[in-house]
């Protein structure tokens, strides 16, 4: 009986490693044609094939998996924590180029060699790989509105990722933002009490907060009882200080705090921490708050998986920024700064950086908003931005994207003068021409399909390296 469970074992895992082999050969092809699809193909594939695959894969990370999710800052928050541990020497297998959901990281864990993972994860698929993958270190940045024809709204993922962290508590540690009431409410059980294993990251500055609450304002009952939140203080979106009058829940210590911030528009921050190691201090070459709570997250990260603080802060003054977010091109003399935007509270923060920016003679930008399935078709989020932050700010705008047009329309009414709006449905044409009528620097604000056509373009001119190789 022996001799034919190893027999068949061993046929189970010879077809194994020929559905591996295939659709390694199916990442080849799709790179070498230029078409794109060599980061998800291949995963699609192999879990077509072999359902199971993530987490027989997974089980070759001896050193353990660190997932990353949140709505906004995934992509750089996973970025950072990657500087950090590669820093170290450490060996990674990490889904660099963005692509987060299942069939993303089988492909990053098909193709790459390593011993420890690094994955960030698109929100909605948050349970489903972290119970093929076990983690040992799950990363929770925050929860706001987007793409409500997808996801729905925000509640139903919060009840998603709360089921995942009944299910992993006990084995899986969490780094929780302290200042989203929906996140760091998951640090509790379903009495209230603190659950093991939780380390908290949070803002201290108040010089940061908002003088008043955003539109793009989400958490605003508490999840224990339903009473609405009462806040001391807001930073982006719901993030914040916050309590609840009925119930008495509140925002909980954060053991990462930033505790003086100083924000130098697109040159980057300086950052002052405390931290259970000590004070630490981030020299930081990526803008805005935005990512400074993305630092936070990766410090507090980096510490569990026992990174010492100097080196931390010397990976993150060195690290270069994300893939569309906040990247540098010379275009011809010109730089063209892209900063991707996909939902109020990241576009609101997007905004309160270039506002930092803007000179006498006022800013140059192209803005392309889409509606295809990965920017969500409903775009009535722009009308919950805060585009009111640049008016007067503002020299000249073209819109570009398949709702060009419904952007101008919005600028038109946030205050922005109509001479200097312009449309040009086309990528490449609407670019040139922001390019050619540009007095300095050109920020780019595209969605996210827009920030793949840029990017695209960019490449096939020979101005950016491909991402997708």
């Amino acid at each position: 009986m022996a001799a034919v469970e190893d027999r068949r074992d061993s046929t189970t895992g010879a077809l194994f490693g020929v559905k591996l082999a295939a659709a390694r050969a199916v990442g080849i092809a799709s790179r070498a044609s230029g078409r794109g699809g060599g980061t998800t193909l291949p995963g699609r594939l192999l879990l077509r094939w072999e359902p199971a695959a993530l987490g027989r894969l997974g089980e070759g990370l001896d050193r353990g998996t660190t997932i990353v999710s949140a709505t906004n800052g995934k992509t750089t928050t996973a970025g950072m924590i990657a500087a950090v541990l590669e820093a170290e020497g450490r060996s990674l297998v990490h889904n660099r180029a963005g692509s987060n959901m299942t069939w993303g990281v089988a492909t990053a864990l098909l193709e790459q060699d390593g011993n420890e993972g690094l994955f960030e994860v698109d929100e909605a698929w948050l349970p489903e790989v972290a119970s093929a993958l076990d983690p040992s270190l799950v990363v929770l940045g925050n929860l706001f509105r987007d793409q409500l024809d997808r996801y729905g709204e925000m509640e139903a993922l919060a009840a998603g990722w709360a089921g995942a962290v009944e299910d992993s508590a006990g084995r899986t540690r969490f780094v929780l933002n302290a200042d989203d009431p929906t996140i760091a409410d998951l640090g509790r059980d379903a009495g209230g009490a603190p659950r093991a294993g939780v380390f908290y990251f949070g803002v201290e500055d108040p010089s940061q907060a908002l003088p008043e609450l955003q539109h793009a304002f989400d958490a605003k009952h508490c999840r224990r009882c339903g009473h609405p939140y009462s806040y001391e203080r807001a930073f982006v979106g719901h993030l914040g200080h916050y309590s609840c009058p009925n119930c008495g829940a509140r925002r909980p210590r954060p053991d990462v705090a930033a505790t003086e911030i100083e924000l130098r528009g697109m040159d980057g921050s300086r950052v002052e921490l405390l931290t259970p190691q000590g004070p630490m201090r981030l020299e930081l070459p990526v803008p805005g708050l935005y990512n400074v709570y993305n630092a936070l997250a990766a410090v507090a990260a980096a510490l569990q998986l026992g990174v010492a603080p100097e080196r931390i802060a010397s990976a993150l003054a060195g690290m270069r920024a994300a893939f569309g977010r906040v990247e540098t091109i010379d275009v011809a003399g010109t730089p063209l700064s892209i900063l991707l935007i996909k939902n109020p509270a990241g576009a609101n923060e997007v905004l309160r950086t270039l506002r930092l920016e803007a000179g006498e003679e006022g800013l140059d930008l192209w803005i392309a908003l889409n509606d295809r399935i990965a920017d969500g078709h409903d775009v009535s989020w722009v009308w919950d931005a805060d585009f009111e932050l640049l008016e007067g700010a503002v020299r000249r705008v073209v819109c570009a994207g398949t709702r060009g047009a419904e952007m101008a329309v919005r600028l038109k009414y946030a205050g922005w003068p109509v001479e200097a709006i312009e449309v040009e449905p086309g990528v490449e044409r609407s670019l040139d021409r922001a390019l050619d009528g540009a007095r300095g620097r050109v920020f780019a604000l595209p969605t996210y399909t827009a920030l793949l056509e840029l990017r695209k373009l960019l490449s096939r001119r020979g101005l950016a390296e491909e991402f997708w190789r």
